[in-house]
């Protein structure tokens, strides 16, 4: 058993409670795929803050906290300018706010492709700061020598292959992966490299889809999918585009709502009852009574 902290959600305020809990863990996530096949898809998706987190645990196996959050949470132009600091804040509200799932952190551009040394050191504070499970880089065989370094050091590491969007400006933008022979090859030489290398699951993003389907029934370890194929063990995405939260919709993404619509519209409303002086009421004011001006 292990403990975390529960936040009180009947008020806008954090009041930290100690409860017992089991999270999920790597071998369990591991052992999802059992003779090349995997009966229950693990499902992921992305958290950056506590709520989000505590909103999204009980469906998902995995919360991925993705250097996405440059873009989503930031404002950023690509996940480049993420920075240590920033991974290392965001993970550790998100193991906070959550109870069963595997917490895994991005590591941010600049942090691991120097060396192992470097990785690990990167990997050890983002670990011991945020309470998380695990850890993701980008790229293949280039990082073989660092997922194997990581690995034999305690150090779980989730690979990341085809579209990689940290190299987004070596890859001349986020077209998808694979259209040609030579690089379908080195997008399936890359997996068997991770794999290799000790990595405990892999993300497929952006590729041609018999690519995604080729390397889940050749490995070992769980794919998981984004943009890829349904045959992938698990799929993620990043939770604000699934929500519908932007306008704009990458193709790879299903909208499960529209929330900026509902907020827009709930925003909409308010500086309507402030602006006609209808909020607040007495309902929402203190030493007033109801009834009473």
């Amino acid at each position: 058993m292990s403990t975390t902290f529960t936040l009180n959600t009947s008020t806008s305020r954090s009041h930290p409670v100690p409860e017992p809990v089991r999270r999920l863990t790597i071998p369990a996530i591991q052992g999802r795929k059992a003779d090349g096949r995997t009966e229950q898809p693990i499902v992921m998706l992305t958290a950056y803050t506590a709520r989000m987190a505590q909103l999204l645990d009980a469906h998902c196996d995995i919360l991925l906290v993705g250097d996405s959050l440059g873009q989503v949470i930031y404002g950023l132009d690509s996940t480049v300018p993420v920075s240590l600091d920033m991974m290392c804040a965001h993970g550790a509200a998100v193991t906070r706010g959550s109870y069963k799932s595997v917490v895994v952190v991005d590591m941010p551009f600049g942090s691991y492709e120097a060396g192992p040394q470097q990785a690990f050191e990167s990997a050890a504070r983002i670990m011991k700061e945020t309470g998380c499970a695990a850890v993701k880089l980008e790229g293949g065989e280039v990082m073989a020598e660092t997922i194997s370094f990581l690995s034999a050091r305690g150090i779980p590491v989730m690979a990341h292959v085809g579209l990689t969007p940290q190299a987004v400006n070596a890859l001349g933008g986020y077209r998808a992966r694979g259209r040609d022979d030579s690089e379908r090859a080195k997008i399936v030489a890359d997996a068997k490299a991770t794999v290799d290398a000790g990595a405990f699951a892999l993300v497929i993003e952006g590729v041609m889809e018999g690519i995604a389907r080729e390397i889940t029934e050749t490995v070992a370890i769980p794919t998981i999918g984004i943009g890829a194929s349904a045959a992938c063990d698990g799929q993620v995405l990043v939770a604000e585009d699934m929500l519908g939260l932007f306008e704009r919709t990458p193709r790879f993404v299903k909208r499960f709502d529209d929330l900026a619509g509902r907020i827009s519209k709930a925003a909409e409303s308010y500086a309507s009852d402030v602006r006609d002086r209808s909020f607040p009421t007495d309902a929402q004011l203190y030493g007033v009574k109801q009834g009473k001006s």
